[in-house]
């Protein structure tokens, strides 16, 4: 009997653990304020001279997000996407029925900590229908790819385009990005159309 009652608790106790657990993961979609600005007599402008603001972040947005290690935390911008992108190298194209989406992400280190990682592996776009895309490794003709070793010091920052290989009739909806290859808890997510 006493065995059975032992048993139940590190059974009831293993599984408090493991729900407390739980991913934890938020996704946000909330574009970072633009920095303050003055107004014409050089007084600093108030929230009532600011447009409403905006409630999803687009291409162009910053989202503030942080990662795993205390301390680190990116300024994340999807700067442009090139629709149907070409490769930079002869001969290397998407397969038969799909088609490459180019996004170029700018990483800002805002932490007090060094940020180092391969940011593709923490990318997907998807599409209206909630369909998942990953990445894929080409170079492309709008421009140089992101960099698959990202080591930036506070305050360095990081420029380059990642490559999705999606179905031509596909409708793109959002880009999402996370630190630390996709494992950070924060998600940002900019909507593409």
């Amino acid at each position: 009997m006493n065995t059975r009652i032992r048993l139940a608790a590190v059974v009831a106790v293993a599984a408090l653990a493991v729900t407390a657990c739980g991913s934890g993961a938020t996704v946000t979609d909330q574009p970072k304020p633009p920095a303050s600005t003055t107004s014409g007599e050089g007084q600093e402008a108030t929230a009532e001279d600011a447009p409403a603001a905006q409630k999803v972040a687009n291409v162009g947005d910053t989202i503030e997000l942080a990662g795993s290690e205390v301390g680190s935390k990116l300024d994340v911008t999807v700067v442009k996407v090139a629709d149907n992108a070409t490769s930079s190298v002869e001969g290397f194209a998407p397969e038969d029925g799909n088609r490459w989406i180019g996004v170029q992400f700018q990483l800002v280190n805002t932490g007090t900590v060094a940020y180092g990682d391969s940011p593709a592996n923490g990318t997907q776009v998807y599409d209206k229908d909630g369909q998942q895309f990953g990445t894929m490794f080409a170079d492309i003709t709008a421009g140089p790819s992101m960099s698959s070793d990202v080591k930036l010091k506070p305050g360095a920052k990081a420029l380059g385009w990642i490559v999705f290989e999606v179905p031509k009739g596909a409708k793109l909806a959002t880009v999402q990005f996370a630190m630390d290859s996709g494992l950070a808890d924060q998600v940002g997510e900019w909507k593409l159309s």
